[in-house]
């Protein structure tokens, strides 16, 4: 049996036959009877539903099965077809006959439904503890909160009882918990993964979020499960996510100025994410600091304002005729929304599209921003006490993304002198998922301890996971006043063009100074060629064609070998170009060339 349930270590034990799904299935069963008190599940796992599951997939085996035998745990707001959603509201409890969009994806690509998990009753709290079916608890002290609504979702997997879970993230559900457990915890742009099939919170502005062990993992469920569903009047199809910063040797991030961090007294946390902006740093990230005051204007919004009476709507026929099947914090947070007026919601409307324009503003200056997913974590005593002060505390951080439409993922930054888990969040504009996980994956690779409480992270050999949304970008090799802080950069930074990497052509170039004396040309010979120096930059593939357009003759773009092998799109001139040109091949790039040509004139 792998030590470990990641994706990685349980597909090359099903690979080499090493480990078959009805292992797996008992080895869980057997895990799971470890934790009688966590009060993690609402439906448990059932012997006989997950052997039958097993025995289906080993009938059929891996060929076409991206999550063969990959076990998942799902949050009891969530469909699963013939299992009772209950919302962690008994009485509103029914029995689907069909399974969510988003599970149907993941059972089509071989994975294992283990069990419906516990939650902040109808996904209403960040804390965990608003359930009849009792408190969920912290997977490294349970005298601590979980974490929630999405509570049992992250327990489930920081314990090793499943490899992911899928959990849902209104205004932090998705997040919190994972930093609490330890746990990488993408929030997708809202619509990218269908909400058909799940009990809405707030429907304008739900999102199924994902629970896992490392960030290939969240990308390998995030590109199965994504999907634009026509059952979903809120789906939307995934667009190109531009400059992959994620992937680039140098990129920026905005954090939000000290006088906007709130840690609640909670110096150790304070540390931690001081800690965690010096990895960003170490990573290649150039620290831009941010006026944070409009995005925590914004996060009141959520709960100060009218979007509460979207949480009233989600259950209004049920919590007019049962107020009292309500757990009492919940009632009350909910029979909240039935007090704001239309007026109210249109006005709220208008403040959130002036805070959107102003919040905005930080992407012209950074790529990402990062801030604490919480400032601190509590007692569950401390949680009870104060219920409602409490979890507004936890969504500080949190209930502004939906609201601005951003993506974000919450990842593991490092522990406490008491051993628990403190965690940082990474956010961009919408769309750009992919680009965070590629980010949160390099991330990982420098935390020390591993992720979950009892599982370990996949080593930094870890097998790349294809990309499950284009770039839209385009890239070209630029040898001559292209190149940085030379005159016609500008045609490229104008563009949003960004520096991907400073390279050299492979061998097999000669390199002419054009006779007007401003511009080289790049020719490929047969032989007597060399390296030449270069660039590559990337630039959006809308903007490309004006850029190729403004190149004039003899100059062009076709394919250039860099010195790695590969092949890019880059400046080469035409064979009539170079008569009357001069050879600087020996000089072995532009900008040696120029600087020769200064010393001569001097």
């Amino acid at each position: 049996m792998p030590t470990s349930l990641t994706f990685s270590a349980l597909l090359s034990a099903y690979r080499t036959h090493a480990l078959t799904p009805t292992a797996l299935v008992e080895e869980l069963l057997a895990r799971n009877a470890r934790y009688p008190d966590h009060a993690i599940w609402i439906t448990p796992p059932e012997r006989g539903r997950l052997l039958a599951r097993a025995r289906e997939l080993e009938a059929r085996g891996m060929d076409g099965l991206p999550l063969y035998g990959i076990p998942f745990a799902i949050k009891d707001n969530i469909d699963v077809a013939d299992v009772p959603t209950t919302c962690a509201c008994p009485s509103f409890a029914y029995t689907p006959r069909q399974s969510a969009t988003v599970v149907q994806r993941l059972l089509d690509a071989g994975a294992i439904p283990v069990g419906k998990t516990n939650l902040d009753q109808f996904a209403t709290g960040l804390n965990g503890t608003r359930s009849p079916y009792g408190a969920c608890r912290n997977a490294f002290n349970p005298d601590y909160i979980s974490g929630g609504s999405s509570a049992g979702s992250a327990v489930s997997v920081a314990l090793g009882l499943a490899s992911f879970s899928l959990g849902t993230d209104t205004a932090g559900s998705g997040r919190v918990p994972a930093a609490f457990n330890n746990l990488v915890g993408l929030k997708p742009t809202c619509g990218l993964l269908s909400t058909h099939g799940v009990v809405p919170a707030c429907r304008s502005l739900d999102v199924v979020s994902i629970f896992a062990l490392c960030a290939e993992d969240a990308q390998q469920v995030f590109g199965v499960a994504l999907s634009e569903d026509p059952a979903d009047p809120y789906s939307r199809a995934a667009q190109p996510h531009g400059f992959d910063f994620g992937h680039a040797p140098r990129f920026r991030f905005g954090v939000p100025a000290r006088k906007d961090l709130e840690f609640f007294g909670d110096a150790e946390s304070a540390a931690l994410f001081d800690d965690a902006v010096a990895r960003l740093r170490d990573l290649g990230g150039e620290e831009v600091d941010l006026d944070f005051a409009p995005f925590i204007d914004t996060a009141r919004l959520l709960y100060g304002g009218p979007w509460v009476a979207e949480r009233y709507q989600a259950i209004r026929a049920f919590i007019d005729a049962q107020p009292e099947a309500l757990f009492p914090v919940t009632r009350d947070i909910t029979l909240g929304g039935a007090k704001p007026l239309a007026a109210d919601a249109f006005a709220a409307q208008y403040r959130l599209r002036d805070l959107k324009r102003v919040c905005d503003r930080v992407w012209k200056d950074v790529d990402c921003v990062i801030t604490p997913t919480a400032g601190t974590i509590y007692t569950r005593a401390e949680m009870l006490a104060e219920p409602i002060a409490r979890n507004t505390d936890l969504g500080l951080y949190t209930n502004f993304m939906n609201l601005l439409d951003y993506a974000a993922i919450a990842v593991p930054a490092g522990f406490r002198g008491d051993g628990l888990p403190f965690g940082a969040t990474l956010f961009a504009p919408a769309h750009q998922d992919v680009p965070l996980l590629h980010l949160a994956a390099r991330w990982q690779r420098t935390i020390e301890r591993p992720c979950g409480a009892v599982e370990t992270t996949p080593s930094a050999q870890s097998p790349a996971v294809p990309s499950p949304v284009p770039s839209g970008q385009m890239r070209v090799a630029v040898v001559g006043a292209h190149l940085s802080g030379l005159p016609l950069n500008g045609q490229l930074t104008s563009r949003g063009g960004r520096l991907v990497v400073e390279t050299r052509t492979a061998p097999g170039y000669r390199f002419y100074a054009l006779p007007d004396g401003k511009r080289p040309g790049l020719i490929r010979v047969a032989s007597g060629g060399a390296s030449i120096a270069c660039e590559v930059w990337e630039l959006p593939a809308s903007t490309f064609g004006s850029f190729v357009a403004g190149i004039p003759a003899p100059l062009g773009i076709g394919s250039v070998m860099l010195e790695d092998g590969s092949a890019v799109a880059g400046f080469i001139c035409e064979g009539i170009g170079i008569e009357g040109a001069r050879d600087i091949t020996a000089f072995g790039g532009w900008r040696a060339y120029l600087a020769a040509a200064a010393a001569t004139a001097a």
